[in-house]
């Protein structure tokens, strides 16, 4: 399965997801085919990094961060996220620098 599944029809935006907590600097990048690789500072703690990485996935699309959720994988590095979202463009996701 690649990285994401957009279902424009029901504005549903659903992203395989690597998390690095406790990252220096912060960012997205693809990570093989079917997953990104998000760098996150939060640790893994309570929560936070989950928080965090909702939140980044939220800022990079210009989305509200209740549109993001993680669905499965709430204590696992790999994660699937769920995006409420009308349009989806991966480059906006992706740092430039990426590779893919």
């Amino acid at each position: 399965m690649p990285w994401y599944r957009f279902d424009a029809a029901q504005g549903l935006l659903t992203l395989q997801v690597l998390a690095q907590p406790g990252a220096k600097k912060p960012g997205v990048e693809v990570h093989g085919e079917d997953l990104i690789k998000v760098r996150i500072a939060a640790p893994a703690v309570d929560g936070r990094a989950n928080s965090a990485l909702c939140e980044l996935i939220a800022d990079r699309l210009g989305i509200a961060r209740s549109k993001v959720a993680v669905t499965r994988g709430l204590t696992a590095r790999r994660k699937t996220l769920r995006v409420e979202i009308d349009r989806f463009d991966p480059a906006l996701l992706c740092d430039a620098t990426s590779r893919s």
